[in-house]
């Protein structure tokens, strides 16, 4: 995939449409009312949530957030019954413009997004979208970015969320420019970050932990690739760093990354490179390994806040082990109690993850190749709210990275199978858009779907499960055909 740099022009007018929907904003926080913010539930829904509610707080705003996993009919008619004086939507909203237009028709509505807008945008609603302005919103701008302009138009000093807005890109893993950095209007975001005095930005071996924990937790709790025998073995790490005659103490006391020697951080690297293509994978998985580093000045040293995708895993997991109003907290400025509790999260969350992992590789078939596609049978032992972060983790892992990834979970109180997919490692010359993919799929067994064109999402009636991977296989397969 060739990334193309956004043209002024672009954000210029991605801009102006931030300072309409500011204005619109600002009216409503003058009135009597209340003003409801609606997020998503992974990092970067938590990021962009923290960011609005934090400007609105600052402006004396009456405000409530709410924190879903999803849009439906549902969450339309609870929002309609509380009669709020104005709705944001961030993170999520685009892909369900004709459902918002229609069920929210006495409301203005603001929305703040970057996913693929699906739908017509009816005239009670006010949308901010990189779409809309040729600007890709899988790798040029997240959810977070999105609420950060709409904050700045707000008020030029909140040009210290700025930070924020970096976490849920990282969140969202939209550091995909080389070395794994930050791009497109992600990029300005970041350089705002560091005029802000909020960020400094540097070159580092990318292992979680790698201010806070000694290496060998740093290296077992590293799972972006996940690696087979040491992500989540913590003896296993320990035991391969001492085979590298890396110690990991220094008179008793634990070495973090930080303590490493370029020499010993460029040995550590070349085995896992080499440890990764014995276990049959590609050796660009390896590169996962090393990139930019972004790391949030204003934060305590030693604190998991410190390092900004430290900061997105511990949003991700207090929204996945369903403890949203922690990582919201984190955001607008707790680093009391919710940041204890929200590390207490991230190890629960950390261990679920392992554990569906080896569960998926524990049996043959859980984990199978299809024609086109890559299908994980998550089934019901899965949690839904889980399956997304185990599609990224594993399609960043498999042996052929770059062949669609389609994961699921089965949620029978909801009589729903929820769909993740994702193709994060695409030839140049094979481009297919998952979203377009998922919403073509879904629509065809009375489902919902839909989000960007490498990662998106669908939810299907359960009987229609393995009906749905098979034409997802299919549309695949004449996508990377040539044929439409």
């Amino acid at each position: 995939m060739v990334l193309m740099p956004v043209k002024k022009e672009q954000l210029n007018e991605l801009l102006k449409s931030a300072s309409k929907a500011a204005e619109l904003i600002l009216e409503h926080v003058t009135e009597e009312g209340t003003i409801q913010v609606i997020s998503h539930l992974d990092a970067d829904g938590l990021a962009a949530a923290g960011i609005i509610g934090k400007a609105l707080f600052r402006l004396g705003a009456t405000l409530r957030l709410r924190i879903e996993r999803w849009m439906d009919d549902r969450l339309v008619k609870e929002i309609t019954a509380e009669k709020p004086s104005l709705v944001v939507f961030t993170d999520m909203g685009s892909g369900y413009l004709d459902l918002l237009g229609e069920g929210l028709s006495h409301f203005p509505v603001v929305i703040l997004d970057h996913h693929q807008p699906i739908g017509e945008a009816h005239s009670n609603l006010t949308q901010v979208n990189p779409h809309l302005h040729g600007i890709d919103g899988s790798r040029d701008l997240s959810g977070a970015g999105v609420a950060y302009l709409a904050a700045k138009a707000l008020d030029e000093k909140n040009e210290d969320l700025a930070y924020l807005a970096v976490v849920g890109a990282l969140g969202d893993i939209q550091d995909k420019y080389d070395q794994r950095s930050l791009g497109g209007v992600n990029g300005e975001i970041a350089e705002d970050a560091v005029k802000a005095g909020c960020l400094k930005v540097e070159t580092d071996l990318l292992f979680f932990g790698r201010e806070t924990r000694p290496i060998h937790k740093a290296l077992s709790y590293t799972t972006n690739p996940f690696v087979p025998g040491i992500s989540g073995e913590e003896d296993k790490s320990l035991a391969f760093l001492t085979s590298l005659k890396i110690a990991p103490k220094k008179k008793e006391k634990w070495r973090a990354l930080r303590d490493l020697s370029e020499k010993e951080k460029k040995e550590l690297f070349s085995a896992l490179a080499d440890y990764l293509t014995s276990k049959g994978f590609s050796g660009k998985v390896a590169l996962n390994l090393i990139g930019n580093v972004y790391t949030l000045v204003r934060e305590e040293a030693w604190t998991p806040l410190r390092d900004a995708r430290e900061f997105a895993s511990l949003l991700n997991a207090t929204g996945r082990m369903d403890k949203p109003g922690l990582g919201i907290a984190l955001c607008m400025g707790d680093r009391g109690a919710a940041l204890e509790q929200a590390n207490e999260a991230l190890g629960e969350y950390r261990r679920t993850i392992t554990q569906y992992m080896s569960w998926l590789t524990e049996k043959p078939g859980r984990i199978e190749e299809l024609k086109n596609i890559y299908v994980v049978h998550g089934e019901k032992f899965i949690d839904d709210k889980v399956v997304s972060a185990i599609s990224t983790i594993l399609s960043m892992s498999m042996p052929k990275p770059e062949k669609p990834l389609l994961a699921y979970s089965v949620i029978p109180k909801e009589g729903v199978t929820k769909f993740s997919a994702r193709a994060p490692n695409m030839p140049k010359d094979k481009t297919i858009d998952l979203g377009e993919i998922m919403l073509k799929a879904a629509e065809k067994f009375e489902g919902q779907g839909g989000g960007h064109d490498v990662a998106s999402g669908a939810q299907v009636p359960i009987p229609k499960t393995e009906a749905f991977i098979k034409l997802v296989n299919e549309l695949v397969g004449k996508k990377l055909g040539g044929q439409t």
